[in-house]
């Protein structure tokens, strides 16, 4: 399926490189030029990799971003010798921070929002945060909560099935199908189609079911809102009003634990703002940037 954002994006220079982190070899992609004033990180949620965040990239032309592969999924094998929960992951974020894009803002999305405020939240320099489709709320506690409930018991099963059931249990591709198709709000064909050949493409390029399974069981023991009174950076929240993850209403509590936020409220998407709506992220994105004060409070 032609990539609709193929054209942008290929106006962008790109680098793969690898960086020693904690232990372990992380790979992370840089795009747009090394002098540009501005240098976003930028975190991907579960089940992803950097690709997932290419739409968002594709529309910020002149800002440096760098996007690792989250430990244990793409191109970044496992921590060794780590257990993968949030203390895991937001090590490693400051880690790689310092290491390859000292005093850059951070960005996450998704299970990635929960990384970086995690890690901001327990002492990563940064001037801003921004968070893109933000885990609000317990996931349990969502318009889907009952899926999620179900979701529990898949990588439970997978986990504790035999290894290669287990394996198979995971990667399969009508469960992923599945999980796309509950996602994708967009009625456009041709977006639809591009979605659904993201998630079987990626979806499941994940290390192995261990990994996977201490990922998600991070994923919804918690939220962003245990680590919102302790930012003081100016912090954006780039949120959907059709989000099945996290409905708006609890997005906008959250945007008000913040000392100093702002929330962005994008209609008629859910929980995949980076593949249907990357564009209006963006100009969120850059507005946010180029607000000099930093905006005082939650609106």
């Amino acid at each position: 399926m032609p990539n609709p954002y193929a054209a942008r994006l290929a106006e962008i220079p790109v680098q793969r490189r690898t960086a020693d982190i904690l232990g372990g070899t992380t790979a992370y992609w840089t795009y747009g030029d090394e002098d540009a004033a501005t240098t976003i990180v930028a975190v991907h949620g579960f089940r992803g990799e950097h690709h997932g965040l290419e739409p968002v990239v594709a529309h910020l032309p002149g800002i440096r971003v760098v996007s690792p592969d989250l430990p244990g999924f793409g191109e970044t094998p496992p921590l060794p010798g780590r257990r993968h929960d949030l203390d895991a992951f937001a090590a490693w974020l400051r880690a790689f921070v310092d290491a390859v894009a000292p005093g850059a803002v951070v960005l996450g999305h998704s299970f990635g929002s929960i990384v970086a405020s995690a890690a901001v939240a327990g002492g990563l320099p940064t001037p801003r945060l921004i968070l893109v489709n933000p885990i609000g709320a317990p996931a349990l506690e969502g318009p889907r909560g009952l899926l999620t409930r179900l979701a529990v018991f898949y990588y439970l099963a997978g986990a504790r099935l035999p290894r290669a059931i287990g394996d198979a249990l995971l990667r399969n591709p009508a469960i992923v199908r599945v999980m796309s198709v509950a996602m994708v709000k967009t009625r456009e064909p041709g977006l639809r189609r591009f979605v659904h050949e993201q998630h079987d493409t990626y979806f499941s390029r994940f290390a192995d079911r261990d990994v996977l399974h201490e990922a998600f069981v991070t994923s919804v023991s918690h939220d962003v809102r245990e680590f919102a009174p302790r930012i003081a950076q100016p912090t954006l929240l780039v949120a959907a009003e059709k989000d099945d993850i996290t409905p708006i209403e609890a997005e906008r509590h959250l945007a008000t634990l913040f000392p100093r936020a702002t929330l962005v409220e994008i209609a008629a998407v859910g929980h995949l703002i980076h593949y249907e709506t990357p564009a209006a992220a963006a100009s969120a994105i850059r507005s946010f940037l180029e607000d000099e004060s930093g905006r005082g409070e939650a609106e």
